[in-house]
């Protein structure tokens, strides 16, 4: 018996080694937990209400709209299933798809959709641009949803197809309370691929893969059609330093590392431990000006003056190094693309600090300190802001640099009474009247009469030739007005481990969906 007994113990102990060493099949090892690490704490993940990149690169797989980007800008159905216009454009019914679930269960209908427009209308970061005094929503079937605008909108389903500050769906249980506050992290419900679990602070932020997620069937392209998750949860890790993002890749403690250091780029790109993913399309710093507040508010001609006297060349030379990365040119859109003007550009890169010092005297400027928020989160702001600052100085401008954390200048941005000019940057969105300087709720606040008129004018007609001639005119009252100062095209990049494939090609974003590890 004993024998017997040694012999079933010696033949189950061979079958559990040769279990464990069986190769186990790409389809038996998927999941995982994706690392990620952030330049810093998000602001909250209500998306509707910022436009921070921070919160932005999260809700992008928590939250989806009525439509998305494709990979060549274009607007798709996501949450949509079809659309017809009548009334010359001023009625847009949408039909909804059907079988979409949000995280708690329930099934996304028109009721929801209503609720969410309503709420992004009333407190969204871009909702007043598309839902103007006489606009309304109502919903017109268990799955269809009618838009009656005052005027055709010929932006309109660019405007409902941005994530960024824009009309994500949610339950209208949650919908239907929310106010211009934030909503709570226990209403952070939506219907993509991957849902909200836990938030520890100044830890990390993790969502898990959503099995009910109802995913479209057309291929997947840019940040449309199918959309799989393949990872069992993301996990979003704030690691200020750059050497720190970079570091944790190489030894494999970090899968994703977003905002390298330009000057990292050559390194990066030969070092078989990393793969870097550089931008498809540039982004661009601004530094916005105050309109509401302060030293900078109308004064036009002081703001010329610290344009006339901003080198460019410079800048992005410091901050992206070196310049395959990036292009001083003065278009708010990059050659190429469809907006892209030289209207105005004669204002660009100007580097006269003669001049400068000159305007601003006859702009009545004091020598009172112009009070600069930027953050070292992002270290290609502080590193321009830095050279602007001595820019400045050599026109006889004096700046007074006030270094803040990430999430503390998001805070105080909105705060018109703390700052004169901020630094962040952007991306070209797929259609003008996104940027952010065109938004007058946006911190900076232009709102003058000329650039009223114009937003209006460029609004009211879907012919994209008469779009265009107007958008001519808005850059050129850009570079008068002076709402922010462009620095110049950059293409950022980030790096991320070579076990992780089939990257989505970074638009605004990284994503995850469709993503997988090797």
């Amino acid at each position: 018996m004993k024998s017997g007994l040694r012999g079933l113990i010696r033949g189950a102990a061979a079958l559990v080694v040769a279990l464990l060493t069986v190769p186990v099949s790409h389809a038996e090892a998927a999941g995982g937990t994706l690392r990620y690490a952030a330049v810093s704490e998000p602001a909250p993940l209500d998306v509707m209400l910022t436009t921070a990149g921070v919160s932005l690169v999260i809700g992008m797989h928590v939250f989806e709209a009525l439509y998305t980007i494709d990979s060549h800008y274009q607007p798709q159905p996501m949450l949509a299933d079809s659309e017809k216009l009548e009334d010359g454009g001023k009625t847009i019914i949408i039909a909804l798809r059907q079988g979409v679930h949000f995280h708690n269960g329930k099934e996304m209908t028109s009721e929801d959709v209503v609720a969410s427009l309503k709420r992004w209308a009333q407190y969204g970061v871009r909702g007043k641009l598309l839902f103007t005094e006489g606009s309304s929503v109502e919903a017109t079937g268990k799955y269809e949803v009618t838009i009656k605008l005052p005027v055709p909108n010929g932006a309109w389903k660019n405007l409902l197809a941005h994530l960024e500050g824009g009309p994500a769906i949610y339950p209208s249980e949650i919908a239907s309370k929310a106010t211009e506050k934030p909503i709570e992290q226990a209403d952070y419900i939506g219907t993509g691929p991957y849902m909200f679990k836990e938030w520890r602070p100044n830890r990390y932020i993790e969502i898990d893969k959503f099995d009910g997620y109802n995913a479209r069937s057309n291929p997947g392209d840019g940040y449309s059609g199918k959309r799989e998750a393949n990872f069992d949860s993301i996990r979003f890790i704030p690691v200020p330093d750059v050497g720190t993002r970079v570091s944790g890749i190489q030894a494999g403690d970090y899968d994703y590392a977003e905002t390298i250091s330009g000057d990292l780029y050559d390194q990066l790109s030969g070092d078989a431990s990393v793969k870097v993913v550089k931008a498809g399309a540039p982004l661009f710093g601004l530094f916005f000006t105050n309109s509401k507040a302060g030293i900078l508010k109308d004064n036009f001609k002081l703001r010329r003056a610290i344009e006339m006297a901003f080198c460019r060349d410079d800048a992005l030379r410091v901050s992206f190094g070196p310049q395959a990365l990036w292009n001083a040119q003065g278009s708010i859109f990059p050659p190429g693309n469809f907006w892209y003007s030289t209207a105005g550009t004669d204002k660009y890169n100007e580097c006269d600090p003669a001049g400068a010092k000159a305007l601003a005297k006859e702009a009545g400027y004091d020598g009172t300190p112009i009070r600069l928020l930027t953050s070292t989160n992002y270290q290609t702001h502080y590193d321009q802001a830095t050279v602007f600052v001595q820019q400045m100085a050599a026109a006889g401008i004096n700046v007074q640099m006030i270094v803040v954390d990430w999430a503390t200048l998001l805070k105080m941005r909105g705060q018109p009474e703390q700052w004169d000019m901020f630094i962040t940057h952007h991306g070209g969105p797929p259609d003008p009247i996104l940027l952010t300087f065109l938004n007058e709720g946006y911190p900076g606040w232009w709102t003058t009469p000329e650039i009223t008129a114009l937003r209006k004018e460029f609004t009211s007609t879907a012919d994209i030739t008469a779009r265009k001639a107007v958008w001519d005119k808005i850059q050129t009252l850009y570079y008068e007005q002076t709402p922010a100062i462009k620095v110049g095209d950059a293409y950022s990049f980030d790096i991320v481990s070579p076990k992780v494939q089939n990257l989505v090609s970074p638009l605004f974003w990284p994503v995850f969906f469709n993503a997988s590890f090797k």
